[in-house]
């Protein structure tokens, strides 16, 4: 630290020998000097010296960024961060939401993206939304818990606004079912879970359930039972309260709520939650969910019961609490593996068998999701890149990189015929880039 006293900036100034000055009698003519002012003109030297240091390690630093940029393509017509990006079932169709109160719609079949408008309805931050399993609607939320449906008109070239909801001060999350058309559902800061059905007819809404069971945010939701058919609507919430709970829908009551009693008196403030996949072998209800305190829980939703609980991580004396936070959870469909991933920069690979972690990744900066695609594992990260590891052998495929903030969300798109695939991501500091990754 620098500091402005006079003899620690120039301590010559009073320890010099003595016999270095002049006698009185050797002077011609004697000048007086005001000290106070010579010291003051050799301060601003000194702090102008170093100033010009300051500037240049500035300059050094500024030369350090990371400039690499191999993505394909671009869409900036966000004037703030991006939270969310999705894209349409059928058609070449993105929509990005963002701080800017807007959810803009492009092309993700072009180059560069085409602009194919703007919803402008919301009064705050869009952060979640999804188009219906159908293509029909679109469905975005912004954190004055507002939410906007729009129907599809034109084959997809227009949206009209349909309905507006306002059931609470501020959500946290939103999705729609990804077999049942027109369902979806959200929850809020006060920890209520909703469900709503849009008409087919004129695109209204109504509802089916809401759930007021935890006392605290509801911070995620996950729809179970999916490939059962219309008869079967099921979901899963979980809540910072320590809470998790399984909802049947069409009758609004509980089919099970796992509490601090249920998991040995751990507290787990939940953050995260991801369903896994069911085929012929397995049709059981399975989830986990994980805490900001670093717990991993695996939950049978059947019957309610929690068949593994553990901290994931132990935090060194330099980490933060909140380091341990499970952000991301994802299940993989092809091989026996459970992924997570931390805001300390850690990702752990489960095996299902044992619940062993079979491989650890870090990275320099929190994740923000992860997802399994076949063989591989997709990361987004807050230093700005998306990387892509080979599961099976922990290896790294390839990086995409071109942000110079944080990468909030990302969606990935499978090619036409097996061509590359593509990464499109939603980026803090307004941008969406679109990359793509080997197959």
């Amino acid at each position: 630290m620098e500091s402005n006293n006079p003899e620690q900036l120039n301590p010559e100034i009073e320890n010099a020998p003595e016999e270095e000055f002049i006698a009185n009698n050797e002077v011609d003519q004697e000048v007086v000097v005001d000290d106070e002012a010579h010291m003051e003109e050799d301060d601003e030297n000194d702090e102008e010296q170093l100033d010009t240091e300051e500037n240049r390690n500035r300059e050094d630093e500024t030369i350090e960024i990371d400039m690499s940029n191999n993505s394909i393509s671009y869409f900036d017509k966000h004037t703030d961060s991006i939270f969310t990006v999705f894209h349409h079932p059928t058609l070449p169709l993105v929509v990005s939401g963002g701080g800017d109160n807007v959810a803009n719609l492009w092309t993700s079949h072009s180059h560069p993206p085409k602009f194919a408008g703007a919803l402008t309805d919301h009064t705050e931050s869009v952060i979640s939304g999804g188009f219906t399993s159908d293509g029909k609607y679109l469905v975005t939320g912004d954190m004055n818990g507002k939410i906007l449906i729009h129907a599809s008109t034109k084959g997809g070239a227009q949206w009209k606004l349909t309905s507006v909801l306002q059931e609470v001060e501020e959500i946290i999350w939103l999705k729609c079912h990804t077999v049942i058309p027109g369902i979806f559902a959200f929850g809020a800061t006060n920890g209520s879970v909703w469900v709503y059905q849009i008409n087919e007819v004129d695109g209204s809404v109504e509802p089916i359930m809401s759930g007021f069971v935890h006392t605290e945010e509801c911070t995620m939701g996950e729809f179970i039972n999916i490939d059962q058919g219309e008869n079967v609507l099921e979901l899963v919430t979980c809540s910072v309260n320590g809470t998790v709970v399984g909802w049947n829908c069409y009758t609004g009551q509980q089919t099970f709520k796992i509490s601090q009693s249920d998991t040995k008196g751990v507290v787990a403030p939940w953050v995260s939650i991801a369903s896994a996949p069911t085929n012929k072998k397995n049709t059981t209800p399975i989830v986990a969910v994980g805490s900001n305190n670093g717990v991993l829980a695996i939950i049978n939703c059947a019957n309610g019961s929690v068949l593994h609980l553990s901290t994931v991580i132990e935090l060194k004396e330099d980490q933060e609490e909140l380091d341990a936070s499970i952000e991301s959870i994802s299940w993989s469909t092809d091989f026996p593996l459970l992924a997570i991933g931390l805001v300390c920069g850690d990702i752990l690979l489960y095996d299902i068998n044992t619940w062993r972690v079979r491989r650890k990744f870090t990275l320099e900066d929190s994740v923000t999701r992860l997802t399994f695609d076949k063989t591989d594992l997709f990361v987004s990260c807050v230093n700005g890149k998306v990387y892509q590891y080979d599961a099976r052998t922990g290896s790294e495929k390839f990086v995409c990189c071109g942000h110079n903030m944080g990468v909030l969300d990302f969606v990935l798109l499978q090619g036409k015929d097996n061509n590359l695939r593509r990464i499109i991501t939603a980026g803090d500091e307004g941008v969406s880039l679109i990359f793509e990754v080997p197959n």
